[in-house]
């Protein structure tokens, strides 16, 4: 009940915000809502965004965050940016899969090597503007993309060879070419509500579950798991979204305005992203949990036995060149059913 009258709240106040606060002077109270924890990546980009706003209109516009679901899970949260009930959201790509198909080309697995290989490619123009008009699809404006780093598996057996993965029960969230990849490697995928995996770690209905550094250690996965396997396999990409009707409405002063704090606020958070991995592994030894490095070769075996998801993936996208920016000079895998 606390969270409806919150949300209805919100939603009257946005409503306001959308129609009036137009005069010089008028202090603007816009809505930026997430599904994670305070103590994360995807905060400290929503804070900065809302911080920069603030700065740059000399305190006439100003964004409250609201943050760890209090105002819906990511489905609920995208489907109020479409339909224009809440100004912003922060949020994973992979959840928005569903709405929008042709983001699958973010889950194309163990692409990069390296973080700063991602940021490459999203801050190509043209590759920026082939993605906006995927979310232009359904009436959102992406303001910008950040990272929480790689996604990293926590378990209770080390995985050293592909074939340790035979057999494993994770966790891994709705998502079909996530659940698609750890079946290809042998695992046994099974999604689970979020709110659910504590608790399923400790009471071992699952083995071993997937998320970023951030979330690992913001809920305390690593005192239920031996072992953090630096498995790296996809980037845990974080969209500032808002909907593309109420951004075109705005007077071009204030756009230009949210244009340049979600430029400051990406930034930003890349480098927190960054500087904060460090910590993050040392929290995870600290709590007992062995960090492992997977070799070359091992995470090589992976992308190979991910090869048909690979190709499925480049039909779904449509686009062979939006595909082959992403994958920049990595060759895709070869599939026995490619074309």
């Amino acid at each position: 009940m606390k969270k409806i009258i919150l949300l209805l709240t919100m939603l009257l106040a946005s409503a306001f915000c959308f129609t009036g606060c137009q005069e010089k002077g008028q202090t603007y109270a816009w809505v930026l809502a997430t599904a994670s924890p305070e103590d994360t990546v995807t905060q400290i980009y929503a804070e900065k965004f809302a911080e920069e706003v603030n700065r740059l209109s000399d305190g006439e516009l100003s964004i409250e965050v609201y943050a760890n679901s209090s105002l819906g899970g990511d489905t609920e949260l995208l489907e109020s940016v479409m339909c224009g009930d809440i100004p912003f959201v922060v949020q994973n790509t992979a959840p928005q899969v569903s709405y929008l198909p042709r983001l699958c080309l973010f889950d194309l697995p163990c692409v990069f090597g390296e973080i700063t290989e991602l940021h490459k490619v999203l801050d190509n123009e043209e590759f920026m503007e082939k993605i906006n008009e995927i979310y232009a699809e359904k009436g959102i404006a992406l303001l910008g993309m950040s990272d929480q780093n790689f996604r990293v598996m926590t378990s209770n057996k080390n995985i050293e060879k592909l074939s340790d993965f035979s057999g494993v029960k994770i966790r891994t969230m709705e998502n079909s070419y996530h659940m698609a990849f750890w079946s290809a490697i042998g695992a046994n995928p099974t999604p689970m509500a979020f709110s659910e995996v504590y608790i399923g770690l400790q009471q071992n209905t699952i083995d071993a579950q997937e998320n970023p550094y951030e979330v690992v250690v913001s809920n305390k996965f690593y005192e239920q798991q031996d072992y953090v396997v630096q498995t790296n396999h996809l980037p845990h990409l974080l969209s500032l979204i808002t909907n593309q009707e109420f951004l075109q409405n705005l007077p071009q002063e204030q756009q230009d305005i949210i244009a340049e704090a979600a430029s400051i606020a990406r930034d930003y958070s890349r480098e927190q992203a960054l500087s904060r991995a460090n910590d993050r592994i040392a929290i995870c030894e600290e709590g007992g949990a062995q960090i492992v490095e997977l070799s070359d070769e091992l995470r090589e075996q992976m992308r190979e036995a991910s090869a048909d998801l690979y190709e499925d993936i480049r039909k779904v996208v449509a686009d062979d060149e939006l595909y082959s920016m992403y994958i920049g000079q990595t060759a895709a895998p070869a599939s026995a059913d490619a074309e």
